[in-house]
């Protein structure tokens, strides 16, 4: 019995680590099907434009735009899952142990700086920056630059939502902010579960209520890790304060991002290699922690 609900308790935990993944693909989905939804009935338009030619410009451009940015959105998701940052197949022996090399007990093998174990992931990851939840997989030197691009798209998809979603909030409060407007607003759940609004209602508060939480969060993940880049640093390094690999902005954009930085964000097709293996770093400062 012991081992059956042991096995029974790994296949929940590994479930329930997917769960994340699951969810973000059925949110951003909703949002794309609810701003299409917005888009084709013209909900923004004024009554006399929504027959005329402009009409039909203007869906196809938001349309062509929307669908752009929920590409790039699953695509460097994808790119990002399928590409391991870990020391799975990389050669580390080099020209020797030097400076800020360590030994992982768990791995049982010498890491390079700025690379450490993930217990997560359950293998040490170059350049490690912080395990993503949201993945399921850990950011590091090979998949952090269809991370921030996924953030990138995710940002700037959430706030175009949640400027088509305008029109829903209008809506709701166009009688004023009464209690059952605040209510709708603030606890959709409650509201449809009560009987007091349709589904249809419930649906568009949801979704606009998502756009605004969503772009929030995104938000600061996103600029927090611009602030990252710029500086060089990983969110283990942020943590100790250091700042040994900053390489000035150009390049930081270069070695996080790659040789093509000023146009990979447009594309995750768009080649950019690396200029470095990961393994070795050029010092611009101390490797002590700062008091």
């Amino acid at each position: 019995m012991t081992g059956l609900g042991s096995k029974l308790f790994c296949k929940v935990g590994k479930f329930c680590e997917h769960i994340p993944v699951f969810l973000n693909t059925f949110l951003v989905f909703s949002i794309t099907g609810e701003v299409s939804y917005l888009v084709l009935v013209g909900a923004p338009l004024e009554a006399e434009q929504k027959d005329s030619v402009w009409s039909s410009w203007w869906k196809a451009l938001h349309l062509l735009g929307q669908y752009f940015m929920l590409g790039n959105i699953c695509w460097n998701a994808f790119l990002f899952l399928k590409t391991s940052p870990s020391i799975k197949g990389v050669f580390l022996g080099g020209d020797g142990l030097g400076q800020g090399w360590r030994y992982c007990y768990t791995c049982e093998t010498h890491t390079p700086p700025r690379c450490s174990h993930c217990y997560d992931c359950k293998v040490c990851v170059l350049r490690r920056d912080h395990h993503c939840v949201f993945f399921g997989q850990c950011v590091g030197f090979r998949n952090y630059r269809y991370f921030l691009s996924c953030l990138l798209f995710m940002w700037s998809g959430l706030l175009y939502a949640m400027v088509m979603n305008a029109e829903v909030f209008i809506v709701i409060l166009k009688e004023g902010v009464t209690l059952h407007s605040i209510l709708l607003l603030l606890v959709p759940w409650i509201m449809l579960v009560s009987g007091q609004v349709s589904a249809r209602a419930f649906a568009f508060a949801f979704i606009a209520d998502t756009c605004v939480v969503g772009f929030l969060l995104v938000s600061a993940f996103f600029f927090f890790h611009l602030f990252l880049l710029f500086r060089g640093q990983t969110t283990r390094e942020w943590y100790s304060s250091r700042r040994p690999y900053n390489l000035g902005l150009l390049g930081n954009l270069r070695h996080m991002l790659g040789l093509r930085w000023y146009i990979c964000w447009l594309s995750p097709l768009i080649p950019s290699p690396l200029p470095g293996d990961g393994i070795t770093f050029q010092v611009t400062g101390s490797l002590e922690p700062s008091q």
